[in-house]
């Protein structure tokens, strides 16, 4: 029995988590309406701005965050990472107006798309930062919508 994988395999077993992860539940590992960009849509500029405690981060931080965390695996994956990433640039937004929001929820989808681009040119995944990367975006992308949803749980009280 091989041991080796075929890129196209891996590649579709990916894209596979990554629609899960990013735009619609497949039943792969989350819960109906719980994706990405169905947590954020069904959420206002007001309750994207708010915190679930006092000095905590709100959603539309994460939404930023999410946005620069994939730049940064991007550059990472093709192999021309930049010297020095300042993370806390990642938080600067705390509160969006609705303009602000549909704003960063369109750029976040337009990051996103790069990626899912990018990933599907890659012809060979004898890379460590290949897979590592895209692995990376599913699992990093998985811990902000269940941050997300913890947030969207207090102010939609």
């Amino acid at each position: 029995m091989s041991r080796d994988i075929q890129p196209q395999l891996f590649t579709n077993a990916l894209i596979g988590l990554l629609d899960e992860t990013f735009h619609k539940v497949q039943g792969i590992y989350l819960d109906g309406g719980t994706s990405l960009f169905e947590t954020l849509n069904s959420v206002t500029a007001e309750e994207a701005s708010k915190s679930a405690r006092p000095g905590g981060t709100t959603i539309a931080a994460h939404a930023a965050h999410i946005d620069f965390y994939l730049k940064v695996i991007g550059d990472y994956t093709r192999g021309t990472p930049s010297q020095k990433i300042d993370w806390s640039q990642s938080w600067l937004t705390k509160s969006v107006n609705e303009k602000e929001w549909e704003a960063l929820k369109k750029k976040l989808s337009a990051t996103h798309s790069e990626v899912i681009k990018q990933i599907n040119s890659f012809d060979d995944w004898n890379d460590d930062k290949k897979i590592g990367g895209a692995m990376a975006v599913v699992v990093h992308t998985a811990f902000h919508i269940g941050a997300i949803r913890q947030i969207l749980k207090t102010v939609k009280k």
